[in-house]
């Protein structure tokens, strides 16, 4: 399974960086995260430089996408050959989750038609103006999308990446893994109670022996396989 987490020049580095890290606790056969970049360097909007790990195109084939947010997301959404090649972002196939201004630029993709979605403060006047209604909460999703406002929003885009991707358990372990000494039952609860209401039946995708994907209901344990797919099954 391969997120990649989509990096502009003058990211934040709490939305794409935290994401990272907790989406690589997870210890599984074929589990890849990438920093995805229209160029190979980027700098932070705090002057953080990091490599590009893919490019975009490489991206958009990956089975979930994460976009981050950054000072200079209305330059991305106004860059036409940044937007071309990520109009192959297909919510029918992959998992699309957006953080604070990121869901800017699945708005203006036109992947929020008719779905509510959760930005941050500064950036929902201009989500607004693209048509799309703003939660006045940290987490929303529906079927394959997902978006979270607020910079330590990310955690919860990468416990629901994992619990959709891996499992439930996975996504918990990787929470209770960063979460704070003392704090851990706290965060892992917090994390949960925003995401879960938020998991459909069959919503789980896992590799099988095959090579393809099974899509495995948290509530009733069936299996829907869809052998030699790379698409989440809707």
């Amino acid at each position: 399974m391969h997120t990649a987490i989509l990096t502009f020049d003058g990211y934040n580095e709490l939305d794409s960086l935290i994401a990272l890290g907790i989406l690589n606790r997870v210890s599984a056969p074929g589990w890849r995260v990438s920093i995805a970049s229209p160029t190979p360097l980027v700098r932070s909007m705090n002057g953080v430089t990091i490599d590009a790990m893919i490019d975009l195109d490489e991206a958009c084939s990956a089975d979930a996408v994460i976009v981050g947010s950054g000072r200079k997301t209305r330059e991305v959404v106004e860059n036409p050959a940044i937007m071309s090649t990520l109009r192959r972002l297909d919510p029918a196939r992959q998992l699309l989750a957006a953080q604070c201004s990121g869901t800017l630029v699945l708005a203006k993709l036109g992947r929020l038609n008719g779905v509510p979605a959760c930005t941050d403060l500064v950036s929902k006047p201009w989500v607004v103006a693209a048509g799309v209604e703003v939660l006045n909460q940290p987490f929303f999703a529906r079927g394959n999308l997902a978006t979270a406002g607020g910079c330590l929003a990310s955690t919860y885009l990468a416990t629901w990446t994992i619990a959709r991707l891996h499992s439930l358990e996975a996504a918990e372990d990787a929470m209770h893994y960063v979460a704070p000494v003392g704090e851990k039952d706290d965060y892992v609860t917090r994390a949960l109670r925003n995401i879960t209401p938020y998991l459909e039946l069959g919503s789980t995708l896992a590799l099988t022996p095959e090579r393809g994907y099974a899509m495995e209901s948290l509530m009733s344990g069936s299996v829907c396989l869809d052998v030699g797919s790379k698409g989440l099954e809707r």
